[in-house]
């Protein structure tokens, strides 16, 4: 029998526990995207593979994650979405510790894909649970709570995997996941149960679909993560996938929309609120994603921080999210989402702009201002968007809905760390360019500096022959990290330039909160 309650009908200690539980699901499948980032090199040891190699350990879990994510409407009708929850839960489980467990590089991606089937579902049937569990009144709080899950997840990733890494090694970056996981099926079997709207079965399976979805998917995740490194359209692996991505997502859109009983519902998108919201959540994918990839790798190149380091170097913008959070699910209500999202726009620019100022001698305390900043604003965005974007739609088709969100903020994501590649990329040509213009043996500063370096390295027992070699060699370096250090600073323009783009998107908000459909509405 179920023991599904209403919101009015439930208690809020029933609630809150309902909340966290599904919340924890949510974490670890979101944080399980970035927490191999600081492990890479730890790993190309262990499997003796170089870093094109290695970042398929990414790549594998981010292409079976998001198939699933977007699948997982689909999926819940077919099994139940509890019972598809707990095995979501019980998947991803397993293929942590097979991750953890992998002997050679080929089983380190098969698991990696298990290990993504199994993440990619907890996050969006996450959202639909917690939006079916709380009052109109609560929706704001709700999704507070939601965001310090898939929003604080990918902060503390590279914090958690850079000290787990250092202390006990990289296979444990998969093994913490197991006891929080374990917890998580518990109180699930426990307090979550189906509503008695929610659709039950599948009379046709969507095959076509299917291979449509997995190809595009799968297509663009490879033209993402892979592009830079093959030199985009230069390379036929990259021309291939994006045609063949390009193709099948035309013909998914029109082959779902006159199914019967489509994999992806693509008909929710008739809906203003969650278009707009989900095309919001794209841009700012962009920028959270983009910033937790970056910022370590900044700390790392420029300021010379070990993984652990690198990966606490963004614990100031973790704490005021996990502060700035549940305040603005209070205020939410009160205020209205257009003015809290406007203010989070003009707030996350302010970021930017202090980013852009950093330097090469910039320390750690330069970087807590503009982190600090950052972590007010993104909440003051997360929490309205999930609301409206969800708010207007009947209840039975609230997993369908909050997978096409969750795959916007997905796919902005890896938009993020593309863009942050090529940018970066780009940018070290161009300005070492432009500063080895001003770099010259005809130029009195560069004799100056070259004759110093050379009288330094003199002074420590080197010839003066070599020592005027190893001078050369020291200003490349200095040029080239001058250089890599402006390129992150265009990064941080261009990033803070994207959200104006959703400044004419905030008026298309509504201006005061909508209650949610019910359950035989309408879209």
């Amino acid at each position: 029998m179920s023991g599904f309650k209403s919101p009015e009908e439930s208690s809020p200690a029933e609630r809150w526990t309902i909340a966290a539980t599904v919340v924890f699901g949510a974490f670890m499948a979101v944080m399980d995207t970035s927490v191999v980032n600081v492990s890479m090199k730890h790993m190309m040891g262990s499997f003796g593979t170089d870093l094109s190699a290695i970042t398929w350990v990414a790549t594998s879990y981010s292409i079976a994650e998001i198939i699933m994510v977007t699948m997982s409407g689909w999926w819940s009708a077919l099994m139940g979405r509890k019972a598809f929850y707990l095995a979501s839960f019980a998947l991803f489980t397993g293929g942590s510790v097979l991750c953890g467990t992998a002997g050679s590089f080929e089983q380190m991606i098969v698991y990696r894909v298990i290990q993504g089937v199994g993440g990619g579902a907890l996050i969006p049937v996450s959202l639909a649970i917690l939006r079916e569990t709380f009052p109109p009144a609560q929706q704001g709080m709700a999704m507070a709570l939601y965001g310090m899950g898939v929003v604080l997840a990918p902060a503390l990733g590279p914090i958690a995997g850079g000290w787990l890494t250092d202390a006990w090694g990289w296979p444990w970056i998969f093994y913490i996941n197991v006891p929080f996981c374990a917890v998580g099926m518990l109180l699930t079997s426990r307090f979550v149960w189906d509503p008695p709207y929610l659709k039950r079965g599948i009379r046709t399976v969507d095959w076509g679909g299917i291979l449509l979805l997995s190809v595009c998917l799968t297509g663009m995740q490879v033209v993402l993560e892979r592009g830079q490194e093959e030199q985009w359209l230069d390379s036929n692996l990259i021309r291939w996938w994006t045609a063949a991505t390009l193709v099948s997502l035309v013909v998914l859109v029109f082959w779902e929309l006159r199914h019967k009983e489509p994999v992806v519902n693509l008909r929710v998108l008739k809906n203003r609120n969650l278009t707009v919201g989900s095309i919001m959540g794209l841009i700012f994918g962009v920028s959270l994603f983009g910033t937790t990839f970056i910022l370590p790798q900044f700390t790392q190149n420029i300021l010379g921080y070990p993984a652990f380091e690198s990966g606490l170097a963004l614990a100031p913008r973790a704490l005021v999210l996990m502060s700035v959070m549940p305040v603005v699910g209070w205020a939410y209500p009160r205020v209205g989402a257009r003015a809290m999202v406007m203010g989070g726009i003009v707030i996350v620019m302010w970021s930017y702009w202090e980013l852009m100022g950093l330097t090469v001698t910039a320390g750690f305390d330069d970087l807590v201002l503009p982190l600090v900043i950052m972590g007010v604003g993104m909440p003051c965005m997360f929490v309205p968007l999930s609301t409206v974007s969800l708010s207007t739609l009947d209840r039975s088709l609230m997993t369908d809905a909050s997978a096409l969100y969750t795959l916007a903020r997905r796919v902005g994501g890896n938009i993020g760390y593309s863009l942050v590649a090529v940018l970066l990329d780009r940018g070290q040509a161009i300005h070492r360019a432009y500063l080895a213009d001003h770099v010259s043996e005809l130029n009195q500063a560069t004799r100056d500096q070259l004759a110093d370096l050379a009288q330094g390295l003199a002074a420590r027992g080197v010839d003066a022959l070599q020592a005027a070699q190893l001078a050369v060699g020291i200003l490349e370096q200095k040029l080239m990290r001058q250089a890599t250090m402006l390129a992150y600073n265009d990064i941080s323009f261009v990033f803070g330039c994207l959200f104006l783009l959703l400044v004419p998107m905030v008026f298309l908000l509504p201006r005061r909160e909508e209650r949610p459909g019910r359950p035989g509405g309408k879209a």
